[in-house]
């Protein structure tokens, strides 16, 4: 009789398997995992670790859709963002250098 009593099943309050949610925690879990990762990853594969060195000096053009560009500068823990525009300026100065387009759209500038 002790052999039967043994392979009986137990009541689900004494299992602790009575919470049906205790299976979707475990998946929150998991995706903060994967969601981390991906994180990592792309960092990684686009280069940008320099963001988070405070020594590091990072600059990024940006294009926006309307064509509009944007230029976010990166000196040590300072962050600058400047928009340029497609307004003229006149007025007297002194030319710094010369700026050419090479075959394959890159621009290179050089100072005098």
């Amino acid at each position: 009789m002790r052999y039967l009593s043994r392979n009986r099943r137990r009541p689900l309050s004494e299992t602790g398997d009575a919470d049906p949610l205790t299976g979707l925690a475990n998946l929150f879990d998991i995706g903060l995992v994967f969601i981390v990762g991906l994180l990592m990853t792309l960092f990684a594969v686009y280069r940008m670790q320099d963001l988070f060195d405070q020594r590091s000096e990072v600059t990024i053009l940006k294009k926006g859709p309307d064509g509009e560009l944007e230029i976010i500068t990166k000196k040590g823990t300072r962050v600058k963002a400047l928009r340029a525009t497609r307004n003229r300026v006149e007025g007297r100065g002194e030319r710094l250098g010369t700026a050419y387009r090479l075959e394959d759209g890159t621009v290179v500038y050089v100072p005098e």
